[in-house]
């Protein structure tokens, strides 16, 4: 008599990789196969054709809770069963029992791949391919409690040991050396379909690899294609290994510096979107050209901080770069109250605003291209201050200088940041939280990130905005010099000045107002927060706790 047996459920799209993967575990000295058990099942409840229908059906078994009960959780005389499904042929009316019992997995592999093979028996269509089906079976397993592992089949040709090994290991089977090879020509266990479907694996003896350059791909095929890779994509994200295929594949997954941040949702065109599918379009304006402009705003206590000075600054940079079709104001607004909204960020929270001439019709550089309007990004995250308000940073002077007015006019919040990103460059290489960039005559212009100040004798002193950015909290903390009555100059400053100074300060969004304690090896006067940095930085926090513009419904979802 036979004995209950382990079941393992394997669910696929057609072509997949499922027959090759059906033969890899048939090799196994522990395993029985069943080839689409469920699928004369499939075929009386959806009423579909196939060209081998009526031999299937009066060879199958055709009540497919029969099939579950019978064959698929029947007795066996090995100690496990190995079934491969395909996940359409789990249809309406099969029992609970089918998902609640054994171990399951899950193949995947990219529609680019399948559907050009794909119509040699059935014409391809989405229900065909069963991609929504299988997402479907993901989360059911995963509500469960019971999350399966996901597969790709690219990672089973690149390498077929490395693959099969993880995969015994998440069913918590042992790896066997014979699941790697085996004979080529049909197998006993063959499904009736065989002859229509299988021609090319029974020539296989083993997991080949992909051919090194794809063949065309059919526009016919694009539409569906279009459907098909969101389902595809959501489970490769879960996928145990990413093949090496696809770039940076074997980087490390990192971790962020705020978890919380991995589940964020963010504004991008039109809409909210999770994280992971928040894109812009290769022929973005952002993309081809860095052709954008941004801001940066800070969340506190249910209010946006300066919102509408931010806003006037974004719209001052798109008039000057000639942007068409820019969103209305309230149309910005709005798309930043629902993000933070649906984020639930009320406080302690920051907001990259970032606006793109938009999508172009072509690739290239002219503005002419660009016919679909703007682009809008809200992108807002959990973030506290970036640097350390209390101990203070240390910066040292960059070789590279601050654009000219003559080349890039730096009144312009625009995206193209790359003389900052190599002063920033400069800044990590030696250790440093950030870079002090000079303007063409050497005069200190601001850091990489945040516009500078300086305090000797009692007097503030700041550089002129010509060079550097008029920043929104550089603004902020002149008003509140004056307001605490010291004594203010907005004049060319030289670098030993800054070496000299009693006490420095920078200040920006992302860090608000922070001291510099060193600069170039020099340590600012004692190497401790000074009395005015201290004053300004209470005064700037109860400006920002008490101003701004308030978020709707705040209120009411906090009573």
């Amino acid at each position: 008599m036979g004995e209950e047996i382990e079941v393992i459920h394997s669910w696929s799209a057609p072509r997949s990789l499922s027959t090759s993967l059906m033969y890899s575990f048939a090799q196994r000295n522990d395993m029985e196969v069943l080839d689409e058990p469920l699928y004369a099942n499939f075929l009386r409840v959806t009423g579909v054709d196939r060209p081998y229908k009526e031999a299937l059906r009066s060879e199958m078994e055709n009540d497919g809770n029969k099939v579950v009960k019978e064959v698929i959780f029947g007795a066996g005389v090995k100690k496990y069963r190995y079934c491969k499904h395909i996940a359409k042929q789990r249809v309406p009316g099969l029992t609970n029992e089918l998902m609640k019992r054994g171990k399951h997995f899950i193949l995947i592999r990219n529609p680019l791949d399948i559907l050009p093979s794909f119509d040699k028996v059935v014409p391809p269509s989405f229900f065909e391919l069963g991609l929504a089906e299988l997402v479907s079976i993901y989360s059911e397993l995963s509500e469960l409690g019971r999350p399966p592992p996901v597969i790709d089949s690219a990672d089973l040709r690149e390498n077929p040991e490395a693959a099969l090994r993880g995969l015994c290991e998440d069913l918590d089977i042992p790896f066997q050396d014979s699941m790697l090879r085996w004979e080529a020509g049909p197998k006993p266990f063959d499904g009736i379909w065989a002859p229509w479907w299988y021609k090319s694996v029974h020539k296989s003896t083993g997991f080949a690899p992909a051919k090194k350059y794809p063949t065309p791909f059919p526009t016919s095929l694009y539409d569906l294609l279009e459907q098909s890779l969101p389902f595809y994509n959501m489970l490769k994200r879960h996928a145990r290994r990413s093949s090496s295929n696809y770039l940076n594949s074997t980087l490390p997954h990192p971790s962020l510096p705020v978890p919380a941040n991995e589940k964020l949702l963010a504004w991008v065109g039109d809409e909210i979107v999770p994280r992971e599918t928040a894109k812009v379009s290769i022929f973005d304006s952002i993309v081809q050209g860095g052709d954008a402009v941004w801001e940066g705003l800070r969340v506190y206590c249910g209010k946006v901080f300066k919102l509408e000075e931010h806003l006037d600054r974004m719209f001052d940079s798109a008039k000057a770069l000639a942007f068409s079709n820019v969103p209305i104001r309230e149309e910005v607004k709005e798309a930043i109250f629902r993000t933070l909204l649906r984020n639930g960020m009320f406080d302690n929270a920051h907001i990259r605003l970032t606006l793109t001439r938009g999508k172009k019709v072509t690739s290239g550089m002219s503005p002419a291209f660009n016919r679909y309007g703007c682009t809008l990004i809200v992108l807002a995250e959990w973030k506290p201050p970036v640097y350390d308000n209390q101990k203070g940073l240390t910066l040292v002077t960059a070789t590279t200088r601050r654009n000219s007015p003559n080349n890039l006019d730096s009144k312009i919040h625009h995206n193209n940041l790359l003389n900052n990103i190599l002063a920033k460059i400069e800044g990590n290489n030696a250790g440093a939280d950030d870079a002090i960039m000079l303007d063409k005559d050497g005069y200190v212009s601001e850091t990489n990130a945040t516009n500078i100040f300086l305090v000797k004798k009692g007097r503030v002193v700041t550089p002129h905005a010509d060079y550097c950015l008029p920043g929104i909290t550089r603004a902020t903390v002149i008003e509140l010099v004056l307001k605490e009555s010291l004594a203010l100059e907005e004049r060319r400053i030289s670098l030993s000045e800054f070496h000299t100074a009693d006490e420095v300060w920078t200040t920006g969004t992302m860090g608000e107002l922070s001291p510099v304690v060193k600069i170039d090896g020099r340590i600012v006067d004692d190497g401790r927060v000074g009395p005015i940095t201290l004053r300004l930085q209470n005064a700037y926090k109860n400006l920002s706790k008490d101003s701004g513009v308030p978020i709707p419904t705040y209120e009411e979802l906090n009573r």
